[in-house]
């Protein structure tokens, strides 16, 4: 199946934090997108292995996404080296994408930024002829996606150019609420976290009306690029 966009998270929840608005808008002008996940999140801590698994079908379903994949990657302790490109070298082959997001550059978890440049440098190896990859007994062809854009975190970080999901963010938040066992919920009894705050699930949506305010929207998702975005015309900018 080729897609459209790929978006890369170091942990179930990332990209829905990250970037879901965007990526619903995206699957409601008829492109086709999936997700996958480098871990399965089991250092958190609230949840489980199972239980973020479970979670993570449903944020898909309800943001519609083609496909869902976890690579299986071991939380808080992966690397960026051959091993683990090639992992991700193998997804961007089976799927094709022609765009691919990942986690941001910088970040207060460690594995946000490595999982950035990982991804990064597995999109652009995966374009070498001569590293060769099998999925299912089959031999892959190489292929590089045209763009790689990271999305933004915990930290406030500049974006390169923001996308209007004025319309979206309503599924964005349902799609980051079916990580029930992750966020806010003033009944449950378990450890407090950086992101188990009202204050945090709050700004989910006041980041974005403060990205949308600052080019003339309601709502707005930013995202960091490695190489100039070009545009047809100056009548393309909003």
């Amino acid at each position: 199946m080729k897609l459209d966009i790929l978006a890369f998270g170091a942990h179930p929840d990332d990209v829905e934090l990250g970037c879901a608005a965007t990526i619903a808008k995206e699957i409601s002008q008829g492109k086709r997108v999936g997700i996958v996940d480098l871990t399965r999140g089991e250092l958190g801590t609230r949840g489980s292995a199972e239980l973020r698994d479970e979670e993570a079908a449903i944020a898909g379903e309800i943001l519609g996404v083609s496909i869902r994949e976890n690579l299986g990657f071991a939380d808080g302790f992966f690397k960026n080296d051959k091993e683990h490109q090639l992992e991700i070298i193998k997804m961007i082959r089976k799927y094709q994408p022609e765009i691919v997001l990942c986690n941001a550059i910088d970040d207060r978890h460690i594995d946000h930024p490595k999982g950035s440049q990982l991804v990064s440098d597995a999109c652009f190896l995966s374009g070498l002829l001569k590293i060769v990859t099998e999925l299912d007994g089959v031999q892959q062809e190489k292929w590089r996606p045209k763009q790689v854009y990271h999305y933004i975190q915990w930290k406030n970080i500049e974006p390169d150019f923001v996308v209007d999901v004025t319309g979206f963010m309503d599924k964005k938040i349902s799609s980051v609420m079916a990580y029930s066992s992750q966020f806010f919920d003033p009944k449950s009894n378990e450890p407090e976290t950086p992101i188990t705050s009202k204050n945090f699930t709050d700004s989910i949506e006041y980041r974005a009306k403060d990205l949308g305010r600052l080019i003339g929207v309601d709502f707005a998702e930013g995202f960091t690029s490695e190489r100039y975005v070009a545009v047809e015309n100056l009548s393309k900018l909003i």
